[in-house]
């Protein structure tokens, strides 16, 4: 017997994904910085490398404890990547 299902949402949107990997002193980060409508200004940020994801501005990546939280890193590795997202963020 079939399953039923309630599907929420189905669209398709254009985004911008930009692919970029960088060696920090104590870590490589692969990351994934897609750009969308549907986050209201803000960036999907996937590290490939350790399978987790946050949607977040500059402004929120800038902010200590964010980083920490969402990709479970240390303050010294936490902070190497927000160097590098504050650059890059729009």
């Amino acid at each position: 017997m079939a399953e039923e299902r309630m599907i929420i949402k189905d669209e398709v949107q254009e985004v911008k994904t930009r692919f970029i990997s960088f060696k920090a002193n104590h870590q490589r980060f692969d990351l994934a910085l897609i750009h969308s409508n549907r986050y209201q200004g803000k960036t999907l940020i996937i590290d490939l490398g350790g399978n987790r994801f946050t949607v977040m501005n500059k402004e929120e990546a800038a902010k200590n404890g964010n980083l920490e939280h969402a990709f479970n890193l240390n303050e010294v590795r936490a902070e190497e990547l927000r160097k590098f997202l504050v650059e890059v963020l729009d």
